[in-house]
């Protein structure tokens, strides 16, 4: 580990690298050195992120126009580079290594403990977006290709009840029901991208509450981590992904249903951030098809856990043999939540 660290640009010796965080993805570590400096050194997937130099070059893209319009080093990631000046390195076992600068005075929270901690996630995002809104978006790999056309996930439900490969198709007649009541509406934010009627932006991707650093202190946001998604996409998309996460009152994994429930108080609430942030910056039909971003993510994920439960759960850890049904269960029920309150989540939307 010394000898990966020793390959970038640190100030100081290094006196000490441990684990650090609870990502599942890559493997983290705190470096910190005599200067007194701390960074963080990171191992990145490489059999999750099959192109791991695109996948730096994005980030290395967008770290850099976000310092252009921030500079305050808090507020946005900022690479190391090497002593050959880049982002990343090899190791000899074909690993790939990248270091950041370590964001002091902040925390990263895993659920928000009130709703004013949600709203600032959202302000995050959406600032997020404002800062990016002038980013040629095509311009960025796609480093998981198709990673949220819906139709494409249905395609792989198909083919997975299809196969049956560990037996399971007679045990979700109801989610499949379900799902396949919906697949129509799937494709309907894919075919306004087409169709030139939505714009390509720069998307997160994995907008959860858990990738804000908020200041340790007052609890507003500070920098958005975790860029391994960053690709072009859609507003409604990251939107999406934040309700789905964070505006219920379960977790993802929740086995008792009755537990599960969309909030509307928690969905007005991250309107209100992300579009006080970005509203300006984005088109009156990105605004008018946020609610749809909500809903068709949420369905989205469910399709992907109902698929991988009936292969035999090779994607997602599972901890428990429904693990994966459990999962898709929550989010079909927040799916159905979500369109018993359609008319009030339509109306949150300023027009």
């Amino acid at each position: 580990m010394q000898a990966i660290a020793s390959r970038f640009r640190l100030q100081g010796t290094v006196v000490s690298i441990e684990p650090y965080g609870s990502g599942h993805i890559n493997l983290t570590y705190l470096v910190c050195t005599d200067a007194p400096h701390r960074y963080i050194l990171q191992r990145v997937n490489r059999h999750i992120f099959r192109n791991v130099p695109a996948l730096m070059e994005n980030i290395f893209a967008v770290t850099t126009h976000l310092a252009r319009k921030d500079p305050d080093p808090r507020h946005v990631l900022t690479l190391v580079l090497t002593a050959e000046g880049a982002p990343y390195v090899m190791d000899a076992e074909g690993e790939y290594w990248r270091v950041y600068e370590f964001i002091n005075g902040g925390i990263c929270l895993n659920r928000a403990e009130t709703a004013d901690e949600f709203y600032q996630s959202a302000v995050a995002f959406g600032h997020f977006q404002t800062q990016l809104a002038d980013f040629p978006a095509h311009t960025l790999h796609e480093t998981i290709a198709r990673f949220h056309d819906t139709p494409a996930r249905f395609t792989a439900l198909h083919a997975a009840v299809d196969a049956d490969a560990a037996g399971r198709r007679g045990d979700v007649a109801a989610e499949l029901a379900f799902a396949l009541a919906r697949e129509a509406e799937a494709g309907a934010l894919m075919a306004l991208l087409r169709a030139g009627e939505l714009p390509l932006r720069v998307t997160h991707n994995d907008t959860k509450l858990n990738n804000v650093i908020l200041d340790e202190n007052d609890r507003t946001p500070l920098c958005v981590i975790d860029l391994d998604t960053v690709m072009p996409g859609l507003v409604a998309h990251d939107f999406g992904d934040s309700i789905r996460f964070g505006a219920t009152t379960a977790a993802e994994d929740e086995a008792d249903l009755s537990k599960v429930h969309f909030s509307l108080p928690l969905y007005q609430t991250y309107v209100r951030g992300f579009l006080g942030a970005c509203g300006e910056r984005l088109t009156p039909k990105e605004r008018e098809t946020l609610p749809l971003g909500a809903k068709l993510i949420t369905l989205e994920n469910g399709v992907r856990f109902l698929t991988d439960y009936l292969d035999g759960d090779h994607y997602y850890p599972v901890h428990r043999p429904e693990h994966n049904l459990h999962r898709c269960r929550t989010q079909f029920k927040l799916v159905s939540d979500m369109e018993a309150s359609w008319a009030a989540m339509n109306a949150a939307i300023p027009r």
